[in-house]
């Protein structure tokens, strides 16, 4: 277990890392876009570092040894940082909207300062967010005496009543989710479009890279919602089911799920970065500068 979680925080770290470190040298790369991509590599580069491995140690060990202060703190980061990344993902999806739907009025609608306000909504949302939850203790309400009787002593689990669990799942996951879903299933259908335009015109090498080109966007919108809906559904889901059901769901479980939801921070670097032909390129340049 904690060579699997060991390597799972190493990979997620380098990722991210990678991406911080190449868009952040290239000048070339600082677009709206790609400072979207880079804050997202910032709030994945940290629950890697920061969350991930307290959450190992919680995971394994069955126990928490840090204290009370710091499991609260813990707890509030291990909300914010995942809520930050869908939010990222969110507004990435408000980007590619605009660059495929609305090409001609794309500059003018994604400019710096729009992106920037996309980027401190996403941590300031994540961070009012999850630490209101944990320290206003919004979520134990009406589940005091569950809570007394029930709770493991020094095991850190985070218990949501009713009304948190819904909220939780509401407003960190299923409206950010089903914005993503709508204007990637938007961007699909334009996609889809233009290569039904493309197959009536005469054949050119300039028609079948163009092809190519839309096939290839239409795989990686696929890959973006299959990959969050994969890494996010089954932990929403639980939460807000289990108190309903006398919050039978195992501990081991929500483990499970909730490293599951972190896979999604692992993945992104991988679909965000090393899928767009700009980062590749960057990265190989970085890469011979260094051992050439």
């Amino acid at each position: 277990m904690y060579t699997f979680m060991t390597a799972t925080i190493l990979i997620t770290l380098c990722g991210n890392l990678i991406v911080i470190i190449v868009i952040s040298l290239f000048r070339q790369l600082h677009s709206p876009t790609n400072f979207l991509i880079l804050s997202l590599a910032c709030v994945d580069f940290l629950l890697g570092a920061v969350v991930m491995p307290y959450s190992m140690v919680r995971s394994v060990e069955a126990c928490w040894y840090f204290g009370e202060l710091f499991c609260k703190i813990h707890s509030s980061t291990d909300i914010m940082m995942p809520i930050a990344s869908v939010f990222h993902l969110c507004f990435i999806s408000v980007d590619r909207y605009y660059a495929v739907c609305d090409p001609l009025r794309y500059k003018t609608k994604i400019t710096t300062s729009v992106v920037s306000l996309f980027i401190a909504c996403s941590w300031l949302y994540a961070m009012c967010f999850a630490f209101g939850v944990v320290f206003l203790n919004v979520r134990e309400v009406g589940i005091e005496d569950y809570i007394l009787s029930n709770a493991c002593v020094g095991n850190c689990g985070l218990i949501l009543n009713k009304q948190s669990g819904v909220l939780v799942a509401v407003f960190a996951n299923v409206i950010p989710g089903a914005i993503m879903m709508l204007l990637y299933g938007k961007i699909f259908t334009v996609v889809k479009k233009q290569i039904r335009l493309l197959n009536k015109m005469p054949y050119s090498s300039k028609k079948q890279k163009s092809e190519e080109s839309e096939n290839k966007a239409v795989k990686t919108l696929a890959i973006v919602m299959g990959v969050f809906l994969i890494c996010w559904s089954p932990l929403i889901i639980v939460i807000v089911i289990d108190p309903f059901v006398g919050f039978s769901t195992p501990p081991v479980l929500f483990d499970a799920l909730g490293w599951l939801l972190y896979f999604n921070s692992t993945f992104n670097p991988v679909i965000y970065g090393l899928f767009f032909p700009w980062f590749r390129k960057a990265l190989k340049t970085l890469l011979r500068g260094i051992f050439y």
